[in-house]
């Protein structure tokens, strides 16, 4: 199999600045546009902050339509100043036709090393045929990874072995970010959220987390949830638990939000519950802390998805003061159409938002939207 990547390369230092309208508590821009840069669509963002304060945004560029699947290369850029500039577009990986993509990056607080888990498959597969055992090849697991803040990438290595079980069919890497333990006897440890499916005709849907305690040299799988739930974000509380947010699979009927909990550091997961605050649509979701050591008595979390029971619509940012157990504040971002997200606290204390944004569909654009604390906490609705 024939992989490029942009390993050693450093990446243009095009500055483009954002067209940010008139100061306001909330300011939106695109960050992408599709049928620019030789994309036809920008789909699945992703948003890290990293050691030294850059913030990196990844996405998929999907060369010919608005497919999962077929020619798609996995897309980075970066900006030094909290997202009011960004410089040029570069390819962190390139397979030539195939799929490249479900960006979810992870830092070592330590080293400041960028891990970035990613998934591959023939762009001529479908999913369909994945699942049902009729594919050419399947769905595979990569990782690479930055020393330079985001600069230059190291040539993807696949992990498939030690992450997925044969009887796996289907296989995602978030998409979102993954998380560095702070806390217990797992300190360090790097988890990264996945998902997964089992072969036809009795499919199975399931959330999973994989992980590395050696800082990303090699890595394990944890645990699965329940059947009925897929592509998911985690965080961890400040007793040292794990929460794991989740999207409900086609299976499920349920419009709100799943969860679940971990006591051992993402070895095995607690029985399916449901948020009922969390309303939405079967779509990805975002859940980030806002600051890792958190403010004393007010451990923050915060949440985007599309705040609505069945369409791909009101994209909404709540706040939890209470470390993701009730949502005390919420924010509309756009009241259209709009898909993924992805969350992320800012080195001025403000909080970004990378997300799926259009006016007839939600994939006309990726937009990042900029805005205090307060907007949440003062009663934007």
């Amino acid at each position: 199999m024939r992989m490029r990547a942009f390993a050693g390369i450093a990446m243009l230092l095009v500055v483009r600045t954002i067209a940010w309208p008139a100061e306001s508590e909330l300011q939106q821009a695109p960050l992408w546009v599709g049928d620019t840069d030789g994309y036809h669509t920008y789909r699945i963002p992703s948003l890290i902050v990293t050691k030294q304060g850059t913030l990196l945004a990844f996405c998929e560029g999907r060369k010919r339509g608005t497919s999962d699947t077929g020619d798609i290369d996995l897309l980075c850029k970066r900006s030094t100043d909290g997202g009011r500039t960004w410089g040029a577009q570069a390819i962190v990986w390139d397979d030539g036709a195939n799929t490249c993509g479900n960006p979810c990056p992870v830092i070592d607080e330590e080293t400041g090393t960028v891990w970035l888990l990613m998934t591959h498959n023939l762009g001529e597969d479908q999913e369909s045929e994945i699942v049902g055992g009729t594919s050419k090849g399947t769905r595979t697991a990569w990782v690479t990874h930055s020393t330079d803040d985001g600069r230059s990438w190291a040539q993807p290595t696949d992990t498939t072995s030690a992450v997925k079980k044969p009887e796996w069919t289907w296989y995602a890497t978030g998409p979102g970010v993954g998380i560095q333990l702070r806390r217990g006897p797992h300190t360090g440890r790097l988890v990264v959220p996945c998902d997964h499916k089992t072969r036809a005709p009795n499919v199975s849907y399931f959330s999973h987390v994989i992980f590395s305690d050696d800082r990303g040299r090699t890595w394990q799988l944890g645990g699965a949830t329940e059947n009925g739930v897929n592509e998911c974000q985690v965080i961890e509380r400040v007793d040292g638990s794990l929460l794991l947010n989740m999207r409900v699979s086609k299976e499920n009927p349920a419009t709100l939000r799943a969860i679940a909990t971990s006591a051992d550091a993402g070895r095995t997961w607690s029985p399916l519950a449901y948020d009922a605050a969390l309303i939405g649509p079967r779509c990805q979701a975002s859940l980030a802390r806002y600051h890792p050591s958190d403010a004393p008595g007010k451990p923050l979390v915060l949440f985007s998805n599309t705040a609505d029971p069945g369409k791909r619509i009101r994209m909404t940012v709540r706040l939890s003061e209470d470390d993701g157990r009730t949502w005390s504040a919420a924010g509309l971002l756009h009241e259209g159409p709009s898909a993924y997200s992805c969350l992320a606290a800012l080195p001025d204390g403000g909080v970004a938002c990378l997300y799926e944004r259009g006016e007839k569909n939600a994939y006309e654009t990726i937009t990042l939207a900029r805005f205090p604390l307060e907007w949440l906490t003062s009663g934007a609705k």
